[in-house]
């Protein structure tokens, strides 16, 4: 239903902007996918039987669920090649349909529908999508294998890295989901903070694991938070057992680059000191040569500056940090090749280190509540327009420029632009129970991972 319910909006949005341009993964397709499909009856396929196998003679039963906008299961795998009866059901609130290359396919389903049909499967298996324009090449795609064969393409999950050249590995870690919550300010005037370096692996996405540079093992860092006046001892410690030097620039310090921020060895450690001056939202890094490699393979964080006299009390508060993974082979480092292009085509647009997480994990907050979330675009090439659907933020602050709420004239934002490196405060109350979509509104990239939701509630505005 979270799926659904986000994808409704998004759907439209994604397809809009791919109409008429199906992905076939690379599949044999037979025919052109992408025009209006013509149901076939349930027990009926285009398709002529595999060799050895009678027509009609079906082995076994497939169940297939479609939701806005992607297939679960993506991955099929069935015991032996045969026809097969598969049912799709579709579970979100647009029309989808199911189709193969040799062109069979369940017909056009609306939501809340399902149909009935068969496929003849190969041996050597067979990828499937939704020919409805612009949902393959959003997400809609997966196959279909024999047991103990080659996968024939696609994944579990759609759509978050549709263009990516890094093959999913089905026995990835799951993902651990990072916190969304905003920390406590903390108490007192000084503050002494250990940040340890770890070079580690880490699940991205569902099936995608790297090789990640971190401080203090989580990719973005811990949330720093503190108050104008205050002085932050930074101890920064590169253990031994690490391979590379490191270093660490705060954007909300004034200290000179070639004494703070020098990097360390392996073994060393560091005191890096600077006063909370100035109020906002800001970031920190690793600034080692490349500093574009060491910020695309995970090191950066959050640091909220709040004004001396602390920011008004609200009900909820988040911190949402977007980057970009550009992938390196399964295990290894991201690719600085694919971070230092001209033109950015990140495989994953993500926010707090891994793709889609807020969709199955929301944040969630009681209707009509107060909601505030600290907001960092770290990069570090892509531009955030961050949106959340069916709100309006009553407060933006973004570096310093403050709409407030009960402003004259009673003006509100629609969405927080950040270039990499920004940071910003947005605040908004939710009308109704219901989903709240997490969005950068450059949609190309809320397909690849850019996307979470809000939900007030129990999620549901019927209730």
């Amino acid at each position: 239903m979270r799926r659904s319910a986000y994808f409704t909006i998004a759907a439209l949005a994604i397809a809009a902007l791919t109409a008429g341009c199906a992905n076939t993964s690379g599949a044999n397709w037979t025919f052109a996918p992408g025009g209006a499909a013509t149901p076939i009856p349930a027990g009926a396929s285009s398709a002529p039987a595999p060799s050895g196998e009678a027509a009609g003679a079906v082995v076994g039963d497939v169940e297939i669920e479609a939701f806005d906008l992607g297939f679960t299961p993506g991955a099929i795998e069935v015991d032996a090649p045969g026809r097969y009866e598969f049912t799709l059901n579709n579970t979100g609130t647009i029309p989808h349909d199911i189709t193969f290359p040799d062109g069979t396919t369940s017909g056009m389903i609306e939501g809340g529908q399902s149909a009935a049909f068969a496929v003849d499967v190969p041996a050597d298996g067979l990828t499937f999508i939704c020919s409805i324009p612009g949902h393959a090449q959003a997400g809609m795609e997966g196959a279909v294998t024999i047991k103990g064969g080659a996968a024939a393409g696609g994944d579990d999950h759609g759509g978050p890295a549709p263009t990516t050249d890094v093959a999913a590995d089905p026995n990835a870690p799951a993902p651990v989901t990072y916190d969304a919550t905003a920390p406590a300010r903390l108490s007192g005037d000084v503050h002494d903070i250990d940040l340890v370096i770890t070079e580690e692996e880490m699940t991205v996405a569902p099936g995608f694991v790297q090789r990640v540079w971190t401080f203090n093992g989580s990719v973005p860092g811990p949330v720093i938070r503190v108050k104008v006046g205050d002085t932050v001892r930074i101890h920064l410690k590169n253990p031994a057992t690490n391979q590379l030097p490191h270093s660490i620039d705060f954007h909300a310090s004034q200290v000179a680059w070639n004494d703070e921020m020098t990097s360390i060895n392996p073994g060393e450690e560091k005191l890096y000191e600077w006063t909370a001056d100035y109020a906002g939202v800001w970031m920190y890094h690793c600034g080692t040569s490349p500093a574009l490699h060491h910020i695309a393979n995970g090191m950066y964080g959050m640091v909220i500056v709040e004004p001396a006299e602390g920011l008004p009390p609200v009900d909820n508060e988040f911190a949402l940090v977007q980057s970009e993974w550009y992938l390196g082979p399964q295990g290894d480092i991201t690719s600085l090749d694919k971070a230092a292009a001209a033109a950015p085509a990140p495989d994953f647009v993500v926010f707090n280190g891994v793709a889609n997480q807020y969709l199955d994990a929301p944040l969630v907050v009681g209707t009509g509540e107060t909601v505030r979330i600290f907001v960092l675009d770290a990069g570090p090439n892509i531009d955030s327009s961050f949106h959340i659907v069916g709100t309006i933020f009553d407060t933006a602050i973004k570096e310093g420029i403050a709409l407030l709420k009960g402003n004259t004239g009673s003006w509100g934002a629609q969405a927080m632009d950040l270039s990499p490196a920004q940071g910003g405060i947005v605040e908004f109350t939710t009308a109704e129970d219901g989903l709240y979509p997490i969005v950068t509104h450059a949609f190309n990239f809320v397909g690849r991972g850019a996307l979470g939701l809000v939900q007030a509630g129990d999620g549901d505005p019927l209730n």
